[in-house]
């Protein structure tokens, strides 16, 4: 059992050894970072420390002639960023109207159109700026991918940038159901029978969003905290990861 025990020891490293010298690995972390491959503690890996922390260096010292034409970049990630605000301010707004039980859902979303002061402003404006951002963060995708500027060394930047994409659509999923009204039930019915094909686990990541195995009020607490809570925590610290790396690798790429 010892001899087998140092042998599973023993390849378990190896692989971890390989998975850290893979390009993958080393895309993840900057010159100096303690998570490199052969990081020694030194002055020099300190001082890199402090240069790669982004709360430090938010700002670059200089900026490239191309990256301030608007025709470059289209300011899509910038607009991102700012629906998201926006989405944020408004979402906040709404949430003291706003009750997740089924008796109580769609008469509060009536109520914000009728009788509740710009209830309807702010609630379009939450409508159609998570439109919106849907729109401009798969522009925004294209146009990194069109300029390749999802290349070494932003490759790692360009996983995260997915990721944000990712996390998008599934904000703006999650919204859709708290209308509670018939396009929403059926919208959502869609959507998670479509989860329940998912390999190996799909029945299981079906009855999790559903919280049994139909929409009932359970699916709509369970939604209310993924949209609120849960997915904007994740979000905002995958931007700012995405924000760091931008900063880290050279600012906004150069044209072809």
């Amino acid at each position: 059992m010892n001899g087998r025990g140092l042998k599973v020891r023993e390849r378990v490293g190896e692989a971890a050894d390989a998975f850290r010298a893979s390009p993958f690995w080393e895309s993840m972390f900057r010159p100096g970072s303690p998570f490199k491959r052969g990081y020694s503690d030194s002055p020099r890996n300190r001082s890199y420390v402090i240069m790669n922390n982004v709360l430090y260096h938010l700002h670059p010292v200089k900026v490239k002639r191309h990256a301030v034409r608007l025709s470059y970049t289209l300011c899509l990630g910038g607009l991102s960023f700012f629906l998201f605000i926006l989405l944020t301010i408004t979402g906040i707004f709404l949430m003291f109207y706003y009750r997740p039980t089924a008796p109580a859902a769609y008469i509060d979303v009536e109520a914000l159109s009728t009788s509740v002061a710009f209830g309807s402003l702010v609630r379009n404006l939450h409508r159609w700026g998570a439109h919106l951002m849907v729109l401009t963060v798969f522009l925004h995708m294209s146009r990194v991918f069109y300029h390749g500027a999802y290349k070494p060394p932003r490759e790692f930047n360009w996983v995260v940038g997915v990721v944000l994409l990712l996390l998008t659509l599934l904000l703006s999923f999650t919204g859709y159901l708290l209308p509670w009204d018939q396009l929403a039930l059926w919208a959502v019915t869609v959507g998670t029978n479509m989860a329940g094909f998912t390999p190996l686990f799909g029945n299981q990541v079906k009855f999790a969003l559903l919280g049994g195995i139909e929409v009932t009020g359970n699916t709509l607490l369970r939604f209310y905290v993924l949209h609120v809570l849960f997915l904007p925590f994740v979000i905002v610290i995958f931007m700012a990861v995405h924000f760091w790396r931008v900063r880290k690798d050279g600012g906004i790429s150069g044209p072809l």
